[in-house]
């Protein structure tokens, strides 16, 4: 079959079994092609718990297909990949941070959305890169713990000047190993370019920026921007997909280095597997995790 046969079969099969297919913007774009929704982790949640469909596949990591069942917990929510983690929402447990607030009992917890659905039983609210400068300016107490993303933590606290902000050594893998050198040599190839880099990115590379915003954030102002080219420095699925958007406009990688394992291992055959009822792994979450859980993201709506 080629590519274009397959991804009619998916269509077919999907409203025959009334499934909602949610593709997270780092995925490939024939992947993209067959979403219902497309976007960041927890808009696809929102789009997920909208949509009246009562099978959820999230084409996307862990993490993500969690989010989703939290907030749909009535649906069958399924990953097409069980192998596709995060290596950042893997780095910090609910035993090390149930440690560390021992630690610090006056601080609010924090937590980036790229975390477990076990960790988040125990933090008090939920951020995105694009909502957590705002979300922690409205939090009450002026101490807060952000985890587990330090250099999104690092960006947050330099827009909050005002709040104690209490950060422990963690993050995306893929963002942080992107340096200032590689900004040089971007630089340097395309002189006319802006650079535009997900807070993720260490603070000396975000210093250098001339925009920095969440995936989305990225896309949109590229988009809307009368500039004709562009240095994305976020995964490089990204520079692709603004690539087909945007015809009349010139995207570049800030980096090779900048390419998600967890996103690649997704593919097209596993996401038609997964319709079909044979790949992929349903979403089981207690009912004591998802009312937990479900705390923090409920407070993070009600800030933001």
């Amino acid at each position: 079959m080629t590519i274009s046969e397959i991804q009619q079969e998916i269509l077919r099969i999907k409203k025959e079994k009334d499934i909602c297919i949610l593709a997270h913007s780092y995925q490939a774009r024939e992947i993209l092609e067959v979403a219902d929704f497309t976007g960041d982790s927890f808009k696809l949640s929102v789009d997920a718990s909208k949509a009246p469909h009562k099978n959820i596949v999230m084409s996307g990591v862990r993490f993500m297909a969690e989010t989703c069942k939290i907030l749909s917990p009535e649906k069958h929510v399924y990953l097409p990949n069980p192998h596709a983690g995060c290596s950042m929402a893997d780095q910090m447990d609910k035993q090390l941070i149930s440690q560390v607030k021992k630690m610090y009992p006056d601080y609010t917890v924090v937590a980036y959305i790229n975390t477990t659905a076990e960790l988040k039983t125990i933090c008090d609210v939920c951020v995105t890169s694009s909502s957590a400068v705002k979300i922690c300016k409205n939090i009450e107490n002026d101490n807060i713990l952000f985890i587990p993303d330090c250099n999104l933590g690092d960006y947050v606290a330099k827009q909050v000047p005002e709040k104690n902000i209490k950060l422990l050594s963690g993050g995306c893998p893929i963002h942080a190993c992107v340096n200032t050198d590689d900004v040089m040599k971007a630089k340097a190839l395309y002189p006319n370019a802006e650079l535009l880099v997900h807070p993720e990115c260490t603070p000396d590379v975000v210093a250098l920026a001339d925009y920095v915003g969440s995936t989305s954030g990225i896309m949109d102002y590229a988009i809307k921007s009368d500039k004709k080219e562009f240095i994305i420095g976020t995964e490089i699925s990204i520079a692709e997909h603004l690539q087909y958007m945007c015809l009349d406009k010139k995207f570049h990688y800030l980096s090779q280095k900048l390419i998600c394992p967890n996103m690649k291992l997704t593919t097209l055959i596993d996401l038609y597997n997964c319709v079909k009822g044979e790949g992929g792994e349903e979403i089981f979450l207690d009912d004591d995790t998802i009312r937990d859980a479900r705390k923090c993201i409920d407070e993070m709506i009600r800030l933001g």
